[in-house]
This record gives C-alpha cells, structure tokens and sequence, in this order.
C-alpha cells in the first residue's frame, strides 16, 4: 500500500512539473498540441499508476518526451509565423460589419447555435452589434462591438478626475492606514481624516473600513466599539 502511495505522489509531481512548463494557461485556452499533450501525460500517468510491476521510468521517459517535443513546437512557433500556423492555426473572422460569415463557419464546423450562444455569454444578444467577431485559436470568441453597442468610457461621458484602473481603493481596513492605497487614490491623508471627522470619529483605529470608489465617492464604516463609545459619550 505505502508503494503505491508513493508511486502516485512521484508521478503527480511529474505530472504537475510538466505541466508547469507549458505554461499558465487555463484549460479552455490551449492551443490543440497543448491540449493533446495534457491528455496524453494524464493517460501515461496512470499506466504505471495502476500497476506496481511496470516500473516507474516507463510512464516517466514518455511524459517528459512529450514535454519536450511541445518545448520544441513552441519555440517554433515564436520564430515562424508559418510553423505558427500549421501548429495553432489561425484566427477567423465569423462576422464582419453585423454579417455571418457562413463559408467561414461550415470551414471551421462551428455551428450557428454555438455563435450566438457564444456571443449572448458575452452579452450581445444581437448579431447588428457586433462589428466583428473573431474565432480565436483557442476556440473563443472574441468580439468588437459597434459604435452604438460600444460601452461609454471616461472620455465618451467627458467626467474628470476618475481613475481608469476600476477598482475602489480600499484605504483603512480594520483601523490600519494603507499608504499604498492611499497613493493610489490621489487623495491626502488630512482629507481623509477630515472624512472620518465628519463621522465623529477622532482616530484611524475607529475605522473599520474606508474606500473609495472610481467615481470618488466614499464609503466609511466605524468599527462597532468605537460606534457605542461616540453614543455612549
């Protein structure tokens, strides 16, 4: 039993080592010869896995011949464009100006059904918003929309002062001062303890959360003690 323990903890790290030298892609992500190899690596795993009289080496050599042949096509696939191609194929467009391009679908045997499911996943129910959508080697779909279809950005709604990163700044978390989320919100710390003043508030370390959003509101919450000391005071 304790054999077996430690063949299948061998062959795991195996496995999980030639996996790490693919690269950090995710499942749905992987060019064909990826995905073939990480199919191939977890059938040859498991031969030895199985089996206490096939030795080890056996499933091993294979694994890292496999890992060694994708190092190969991929850095063949770096320096030519035309390698590149026959490993991974190419993107295609399926739509162009709002219109299907069916010649296009039929080559590729992907089905009017999985577009537009595709497409409502990513929030276009309507085919005369796309202003074009490409079928990407990995097998998604990626979508450029019309100008009508296009959600408005910070120049589009002319607003000042917003940050383009999308995330609150999150400056105070359980009485402690972040000065890097501090920095990264472009206020001062005498504004901010001008806010937690407005809250009656006296201190950093009566504040249980402070951030601020994009648009630069703020959102402030006193920790409970010190909430019952104001009322109490």
């Amino acid at each position: 039993m304790l054999i077996i323990v430690i063949r299948t903890l061998i062959l795991y790290a195996v496995v999980i080592f030639s996996l790490r030298i693919m690269g950090k892609r995710q499942i749905g992500e992987l060019q064909p010869s990826e995905l073939v190899v990480a199919i191939m690596i977890s059938d040859l795993a498991t031969v030895p896995m199985e089996s206490i009289n096939i030795p080890l080496i056996t499933g091993i050599i294979p694994v890292f011949t496999l890992i060694f042949a994708e190092v190969i096509l991929s850095f063949a696939g770096l320096k030519s464009r035309t390698a590149r191609k026959i490993i991974a194929g190419s993107p295609s467009v399926v739509i162009y100006d709002g219109v299907i391009n069916e010649r296009e679908l039929s080559r590729m045997r992907f089905n009017l059904d999985d577009l537009l499911e595709e497409l409502r996943l990513m929030g276009f129910f309507n085919i005369s918003d796309v202003a074009v959508a490409v079928l990407e080697t990995s097998g998604k779909i990626s979508v450029i929309p019309n100008d009508n279809a296009r959600t408005a950005t910070v120049d589009d709604l002319k607003l000042k002062g917003v940050r383009h990163d999308g995330l609150p700044c999150s400056i105070i978390i359980d009485g402690k001062l972040n000065q890097y989320e501090l920095k990264r919100s472009g206020k001062s710390l005498d504004f901010i303890k001008s806010e937690i003043a407005k809250k009656g508030a006296g201190k950093i370390s009566d504040v249980f959360i402070l951030s601020i959003d994009p648009e630069g509101d703020i959102y402030i919450q006193m920790k409970e003690k010190a909430t019952k000391r104001r009322k109490h005071g």
